[in-house]
């Protein structure tokens, strides 16, 4: 059988465990994960665009297992009572094909993403940073600010949003949090004065430029999240010249990120490679770093290694028959009748 995790059910392991505890152990696997990062079958997500958005499909592959989401990005949705970001995803078995997991992933996505950026931040942002500006205020803000402020010891958010009302649910929703502060910045640059780390997690589809090189301070790491399609981009592309940058998957990423704006040939360096002390990340206490981040099908592969495992210790979710595992595997017409083994084909006739 394979188990179905939905939204209430992951809702509720969330719930369980804390979001917190949950981004940590996505970190812990992620990072675990790349650090074998030539053992995979990678590739660049394959993507549908439209006049108002992306459906994309991230595919991966282990020794063992495989998985796959598929992803929306739509910035006009929340108009229409959608999220802009839905997605959904598998997880099988190599040797076999079997799905293990069927899972929802737009909340395991903020988790991941959330999980992933304080991951690469721990290998690029200078130690004991206190500060980080949150530049938009959406979907996925909550749970950047809590990887930062459980994974690196944040303890103030500078929130801004062109919309006060994300900016007035962040502050709502991590009201309560112990030990976070959340502060409402009347402007991009008032945010980012003086942050240690900037994170730009916007939705907008437009090549923005919400960071300009006047905002950036010596020794800051920038955490750059919403830029991940074709044509969006949040940095000012002297802001990219200026810095040392850091990315997922390089061939991807020069499609989708922020580093679509140099030319082919700008130096880049794969976490990976830093996590696996193959290169250099920071350099300097006054140095300018970048994650250029755009989300990786690897992420989503080791989240959901994490869920299965957690769905096994827990009995999160319920198991369905979303592909034939009993009776006889040749009689494929006997399920057109009702039937699910050879034998009772018998009985029936």
């Amino acid at each position: 059988m394979t188990r179905l995790i939905d939204l209430p059910a992951l809702s509720q392991l969330v719930q369980a465990m804390g979001p917190a505890a949950l981004i940590g152990q996505f970190a812990q696997a992620i990072e675990a994960d790349f650090l074998r990062w030539p053992e995979f079958d990678k590739s660049a997500r394959s993507a549908c665009h439209s006049e108002r958005g992306v459906i994309e499909l991230m595919p991966v592959a282990g020794a063992t297992h495989y998985a796959f989401k598929y992803v929306n990005g739509h910035p006009d949705n929340p108009a229409r009572g959608l999220p802009t970001v839905m997605a959904f995803g598998v997880l099988a078995e190599v040797e076999t094909g079997y799905p293990l997991l069927l899972s929802e992933l737009t909340l395991t996505t903020a988790l991941r993403t959330a999980a992933t950026s304080a991951m690469a931040a721990r290998a690029l942002a200078r130690r004991n940073g206190r500060c980080m500006a949150l530049i938009g205020n959406g979907a996925q803000s909550e749970f950047q600010a809590l990887a930062f402020h459980a994974l690196l010891g944040i303890d103030e958010v500078r929130a801004f949003d062109v919309d006060a009302a994300a900016t007035d649910k962040l502050q709502r929703n991590l009201a309560d949090w112990p030990g976070l502060t959340v502060v409402r910045a009347a402007s991009v640059q008032d945010a980012v004065r003086g942050a240690d780390v900037v994170t730009t997690i916007t939705a907008d589809k437009a090549r923005a430029t919400i960071l300009t090189p006047d905002m950036i301070e010596p020794g800051m790491h920038l955490n750059a999240v919403g830029g991940d399609c074709p044509g969006k981009t949040e940095l000012h592309p002297d802001v990219l010249r200026a810095a040392r940058i850091f990315v997922e998957y390089e061939p991807q990423t020069r499609i989708e990120g922020d580093i679509q704006q140099l030319a082919p040939d700008h130096p880049v360096t794969e976490l990976w490679r830093v996590l696996a002390r193959e290169a250099p990340g920071r350099t300097s206490e006054q140095e300018v770093t970048v994650f250029d981040s755009v989300g990786f099908a690897l992420e989503d592969y080791a989240a959901l290694r994490v869920l299965h495992r957690l769905a096994q210790e827990r009995g999160i979710g319920r198991d369905v028959q979303l592909v034939p595992s009993d009776g006889d595997p040749k009689n494929l017409f006997g399920r057109t009748r009702g039937i699910g083994s050879a034998a009772r084909l018998r009985r029936v006739a």
